[in-house]
């Protein structure tokens, strides 16, 4: 996935109303950027953080910059953008370099099952199984190379969890893909200590036969794409 038009480095002011940063450019001036990410961001909206906006220059924005990366020691770098998470994903889908996930002519987004709910992908092919892909962005980390999920408590990623779980004890191909947009994430995990009643759902989910997938990401200022995948450290 690359980004429309170059990046340019900030430092953070301030993230407030969830969807509005402030932030200071090198040449002195501040400026309000979109944020697209309207969870928590621990760890990643502290002020005075190196962060990189993308500029536009379209007339029906009201904000002429979104922020898209965190910098963080040693040249590694966080996507702040959870809505990029399917698209990198679905280039990946598409490019063949998911293992797990290849064999698949069709891919359809957004399809309605369930109850209430929608899942990111669904997966179809001759001779293939149909196969529900439910992608999680990932950007929490607490501790060298570990990233975690969720950054926060999330009903949502719950009723998405039991949702799976339905699909995969009707015997279809229940898929969950923890996307990780942090350069320095070796492994991942769940904070059950941030949300309990997620982990007990994903305890359940992996029970009734769901699929748990990690894979990191190549990240820069030029663009986002899938990379290899991370070993999960949930028992």
């Amino acid at each position: 996935m690359r980004f429309q038009t170059p990046l340019i480095p900030a430092r953070l002011i301030r993230r407030y109303k969830r969807f509005l940063a402030d932030a200071r450019l090198a040449d002195g001036r501040e400026v309000t950027a979109h944020v697209g990410n309207p969870g928590s961001m621990l760890g990643l909206a502290e002020p005075g953080a190196r962060i990189w906006l993308e500029p536009n220059d379209d007339p029906k924005r009201k904000l002429k910059f979104a922020w898209r990366l965190v910098e963080h020691a040693g040249g590694h770098y966080t996507g702040v953008d959870p809505g990029a998470a399917n698209r990198i994903v679905r280039e990946a889908l598409e490019a063949g370099r998911i293992p797990e996930l290849t064999g698949y002519d069709a891919i359809r987004p957004e399809v309605r099952y369930g109850a209430r709910s929608r899942v990111d992908f669904l997966l179809s092919g001759p001779g293939r199984p149909e196969t529900f892909v439910e992608v999680k962005s990932v950007t929490l980390s607490r501790a060298p190379g570990l990233a975690e999920f969720p950054d926060a408590v999330t009903a949502r990623g719950a009723r998405h969890l039991a949702e799976l779980a339905a699909v995969a004890e009707a015997g279809r191909r229940a898929v969950l893909l923890f996307l990780v947009q942090r350069t320095d994430a070796r492994e991942v995990a769940l904070a059950a200590d941030i949300d309990p009643g997620y982990a007990r759902a994903f305890a359940g989910a992996r029970a009734a036969g769901l699929e748990v997938l990690a894979l990191g990401t190549h990240i820069s200022r030029d663009g986002i794409d899938a990379g290899s995948p991370l070993p999960l450290s949930i028992a």
